[in-house]
């Protein structure tokens, strides 16, 4: 079955889990639930219904097909999926207050709209919300210990994610940033969320712990791929593939492995300096701070360094997936969507 039949047919049912799990338990709370639907992509500012899907839910789609491939249910899966979808949105809602962006998915971000606090706040609601899901795993009869297994890992990704969020924005006032520590950085920021997606579906599925750690690799790589991936987008992309403007991490000064890997050039330390100093500014760049910069960028070969990161990153995840010896459809749909990530057109 092609990959977008497959979404088509799982990402209702992860749509319906979600909607059930962020129902108004009362009518006087239906402001407050209708911000965790327009987050998630169901309503409009006035909190009524849209027709658009809400998101491609990438990391309950790679929990479910890691489930799937080791021929577990989807049914006891769905809550745990759900649980990684809902730990992600809430970061992005932070991440939106403490990056000031006023956009997300080509609308306003909650806070722009809602104010600060109640952004804070709908943030907690669905981090609170997403350990929540998991008590239904016992419903669905998963047995105790995966559960345990389950709610371990989805808390050590949280601390991750909280971990990465910390350097980054620690690296926003620094220009010293070396390619290890952005490395180590997105590892958790991106890249351990879908770790732990992929984790989880194994754990539901199997309690052969090479198995699951062999999944849990696969998820890790292609996370630190997809978000260098995401890098050369936000540096090259086109508008019309990305949805956001050409160059606008450079506008925004964001220290991308691009950037990084430039700024980091002692053979070129003259491209480098120029580099720092137009980073140095403390207004966003205009448009010929912009080519100047990719002018550098181009010149130091930072956008093949970083296609070559993504790519090795992307071996290694595949390599993890075979590793394990199965020659599944469900398997197949991974591979297929690991390439996906990877191929999407700059």
């Amino acid at each position: 079955m092609a990959l977008e039949q497959i979404a088509a047919d799982l990402i209702p049912q992860i749509d319906a889990e979600l909607q059930e799990l962020t129902r108004s338990p009362h009518h006087s709370l239906g402001a407050y639930y209708g911000m965790f639907h327009y987050h998630l992509g169901w309503v409009d500012e006035t909190l009524a219904p849209v027709g658009t899907v809400g998101g491609k839910r990438l990391r309950p789609l790679l929990c479910l097909l890691s489930c799937q491939a080791l021929d577990g249910d989807l049914y006891q899966a769905l809550p745990a999926a759900c649980a990684i979808e809902l730990i992600h949105n809430f970061s992005l809602v932070h991440d939106d207050i403490q990056d000031g962006s006023r956009t997300r998915r080509g609308r306003r971000a909650v806070w722009d709209i809602w104010g600060m606090n109640q952004g804070i706040n709908v943030g907690d609601g669905l981090f609170a919300l997403a350990h929540l899901a998991l008590h239904r795993l016992s419903g669905r009869g998963v047995p105790p210990r995966r559960q345990q297994a389950v709610s371990l890992a989805l808390d050590q990704a949280c601390l991750a994610l909280c971990e990465g969020q910390f350097f980054d924005m620690a690296f926003e006032g620094r220009l010293d940033v070396d390619l290890d520590q952005y490395l180590w950085m997105i590892r958790r920021k991106t890249a351990a969320l879908l770790a732990t997606a992929t984790q989880v579906g194994a754990i539901l599925a199997t309690d052969d712990a090479r198995t699951i750690g062999r999944w849990s690799q696969f998820g890790e790589h292609l996370g630190v791929a997809f978000q260098i991936q995401d890098d050369i987008l936000g540096t090259w992309g086109d508008e019309q593939v990305t949805g956001k403007s050409a160059a606008s991490d450079i506008r925004d000064r964001k220290k991308t492995l691009p950037i990084v890997y430039a700024l980091n050039q002692s053979e070129q330390r003259r491209a480098a300096g120029q580099l720092s100093d137009l980073y140095a500014r403390p207004a966003p760049l205009d448009e010929a701070a912009i080519q100047a910069v990719l002018d550098i960028l181009h010149n130091v070969g930072a956008r093949q360094k970083a296609e070559e990161l993504a790519l090795h990153h992307y071996c290694l995840a595949t390599e993890h997936l075979e590793e394990t010896g199965l020659d599944t459809a469900a398997q197949a749909n991974l591979r297929q969507l690991a390439s996906s990530l990877l191929g999407r057109q700059a």
